[in-house]
């Protein structure tokens, strides 16, 4: 029997990203592989009538974005674990996302948090396996930083979840990260003020907010991140073509081209944070 996912509701916010990577894997064989959302698309009741039907360049470079986000934080998990192998995976606002896995050494502990809801249909779907445990938290409450082993390390990552965070709020979890997890990483994704704001344009106009500037965006890493904390050793690549090329066949020459852009003018950035 499919799982059933309730509309209008934060479960259905699950849908768009696992159905996105479902497409890629489809799409861009060559760049991207993500054979749990293949899977999970068949395993839940949900009308993809209207993502089916949506098509277009930019709905397709829509979903290149997915793909190489994904490789380029799954990059940043390895090239950690290779250093500290029995460290904490932790996968922030995970929804159905199972790179935590994809990284397995075989001897790290994952961690996936997200809301209550989110985890409902995660523990349905993607029950934890070894090693692995599932957090229903909201991460602005950072009473889930008790659940994490980080005796081994820890690496955080989290895929466009700081977009709907205020600026103020992504400072203060930073800065408690910082305190509590000396000698761990933090990655995510973010962009400039005017991606950011396109990023999040829909989600703006139905929650009816109009003071947009006070979500979180970055212009300028080091004089914006940098100076939060001097525990904070922070650098950064291009979200698009920081980790790779995309020089194959699947992926057409407009959208290298609009990758560039991605990366120069909208300032997509993978950011990396060392708590020192």
């Amino acid at each position: 029997m499919k799982y059933h996912i309730k509309t209008n509701s934060i479960q259905e916010t699950l849908v768009i990203p696992l159905y996105g990577r479902k497409k890629c894997t489809e799409r861009f064989p060559e760049l991207f592989r993500d054979e749990a959302a293949v899977r999970l698309v068949d395993q839940i009741d949900y009308d993809f009538f209207a993502l089916e039907k949506t098509s277009g360049y930019m709905q397709e470079f829509g979903l290149l974005e997915i793909a190489v986000r994904q490789n380029d934080l799954a990059c940043e998990v390895r090239e950690y674990l290779e250093k500290y192998p029995d460290a904490a995976v932790v996968n922030m606002g995970c929804g159905l996302d199972d790179t935590g896995r994809a990284c397995d050494n075989g001897s790290c502990r994952i961690y996936n948090i997200d809301l209550p809801d989110v985890i409902e249909v995660r523990n349905r779907l993607l029950p934890a396996g070894e090693r692995e445990k599932n957090i229903a938290a909201d991460l602005k409450d950072v009473s889930w930083f008790r659940e994490i082993d980080a005796s081994g390390g820890v690496i955080f990552f989290a895929a466009g979840v700081f977009y709907y965070f205020l600026t103020e709020e992504v400072r203060s979890l930073f800065l408690a990260m910082g305190a509590r997890f000396p000698k761990g990483r933090l990655v995510f994704d973010i962009c400039g003020k005017t991606g950011a704001k396109l990023m999040r344009k829909t989600w703006l106009k139905e929650a009816k907010i109009r003071d947009v500037d006070t979500y979180f965006s970055v212009g300028d890493v080091q004089k914006e991140i940098a100076l939060w904390s001097d525990r904070f050793r922070v650098s950064w690549r291009g979200y698009m073509l920081g980790y790779q090329t995309l020089e194959v066949p699947s992926v057409r020459k407009l959208y290298r081209i609009l990758a560039r852009i991605g990366d120069d003018v909208m300032k997509m950035r993978i950011i990396r944070i060392d708590f020192d």
